[in-house]
């Protein structure tokens, strides 16, 4: 979509001009720094504030919008999902929870799912499942050898889990049972494995430490040991799964399966939910083990199949590579002029590095602030991971000019004065 199409197509707003100060944003908890923008609406690759000013959205709530802002695929499956059920319960099934319990078994070569809420969820029940496991075929081992840098999600568990730096000062007493290795050394994993270890659970790509990708050997050699050692492999595919990395999950270009795999963001497009997905030799919930009262509501897992009829489509993930192929070449050249190495990641999650005297946050500040009150001159959005390091996560289905619109902005923001 053209800039040009972008301005004929502008969705209406709840208001024509609200500006940010007539906002109760008080109210909410300042559990983040935020920018003094209320957004309103949105299309596509674009997102526009209450002001008017519009953004091209290289974040997209984080690699939750798989297919951009209010696509025509998930509002039309939730408008027509709503009129017919919303929730039957937990204790029951529903048409819409089976069929995405087989469409994700079906997709991944694994036997049974159960839908959660978000990615943390479905990583807190993958935790809880391997240790059940630990329970009752190790003799009680419940150690969960996870890795520094990773990021698993918000709850004790998952916080305990991961190894983001300043995680270890907050909330204490954590969660025991979480040795930390470094990605990409085996020796460093089985120097944490012992009699209570009873899986190793690990992210194809570090998302949130910068785009740290695990290399395809380390994964093949960390499957090898699983097996030889009779541990669970667990992949926190909730950044890298749908298609995120130019392949419906990022495994399989390691060749590799898992023994439990973790979903969220990108299953939903935008709405809230996740899942875990097992092997039948490691399904020992029995029960009572596990639930929640909105777990595999029939809304949600609406949306996530309309998702997946998108992104399972034929030629829809080689339409992601290519724009994969023309934004890392767009980074890369930008990188060049700079002097910098060339960029990181997987089809549509990517990074950069920053030259020495420029700073990731402020950068973004830039990259927003250029939006106009005209709605022609568009800011840009794009993630500051790390001090140093810009993330990218545009839309699966994001246009080559969109494609070339914020490549062009990003490239003057960095190049100017270096």
């Amino acid at each position: 979509m053209t800039t040009a199409d972008v301005l004929d197509h502008e969705p209406a707003g709840p208001d024509p001009v609200r500006p940010f100060a007539a906002y109760p944003t008080a109210a909410l908890m300042a559990i983040a720094t935020r920018p003094d923008v209320v957004f309103t609406r949105g299309r596509g690759s674009w997102i526009w504030d209450s002001e008017g000013r519009r953004y091209l959205d290289f974040v997209q709530g984080w690699a939750v919008n798989t297919l951009g802002h209010a696509p025509a695929a998930v509002a039309t499956a939730l408008h027509a999902q709503a009129q017919c059920l919303l929730q039957a319960g937990p204790g029951f099934y529903s048409d819409r929870a089976a069929e995405l319990a087989a469409r994700l078994a079906a997709l991944s070569g694994l036997d049974r799912c159960f839908i959660a809420n978000s990615g943390a969820e479905a990583n807190e029940g993958a935790i809880k499942l391997a240790r059940k496991f630990g329970q009752a075929h190790r003799g009680g081992a419940f150690e969960i050898v996870t890795f520094a840098n990773a990021f698993h999600g918000r709850s004790l568990a998952t916080m305990s889990a991961s190894g983001k730096p300043g995680f270890e000062r907050l909330f204490e007493p954590k969660v025991a049972g979480f040795p930390k290795a470094r990605l990409n050394d085996l020796d460093s994993v089985a120097a944490c494995v012992g009699s209570r270890t009873v899986a190793v659970m690990v992210e194809p790509i570090q998302g949130e430490a910068g785009v740290i990708e695990a290399s395809d050997g380390f994964l093949r050699g960390l499957r090898r040991f699983c097996d030889e050692r009779g541990l669970l492999l667990v992949l926190d595919e909730v950044q890298t799964g749908i298609g995120r990395t130019g392949s419906m999950w990022a495994h399989t270009r390691s060749g590799i399966r898992p023994d439990i795999l973790t979903l969220g963001k990108g299953l939903g497009g935008g709405v809230p939910i996740g899942a875990v997905l097992a092997r039948e030799s490691a399904c020992c919930f029995e029960p009572g083990d596990q639930g929640g009262t909105y777990n595999g509501n029939a809304l949600v897992c609406a949306a996530a199949l309309a998702v997946l009829d998108v992104v399972a489509a034929p030629g829809f993930l080689a339409a992601v590579e290519s724009r994969s192929a023309r934004l890392r070449a767009g980074l890369d050249r930008v990188a060049a002029r700079l002097g910098l190495p060339p960029s990181d990641g997987r089809g549509l999650l990517l990074a950069i590095d920053l030259p020495h005297h420029r700073v990731a946050q402020d950068v973004a500040d830039a990259a927003r602030s250029r939006a106009g009150h005209d709605g022609v001159v568009p800011g840009l959005l794009v993630n500051p991971v790390r001090r140093k390091r810009l993330r990218l996560m545009p839309a699966l289905d994001v246009g080559e000019a969109e494609v070339d619109e914020g490549l062009a902005i990003l490239g003057s923001l960095l190049t100017r004065g270096a």
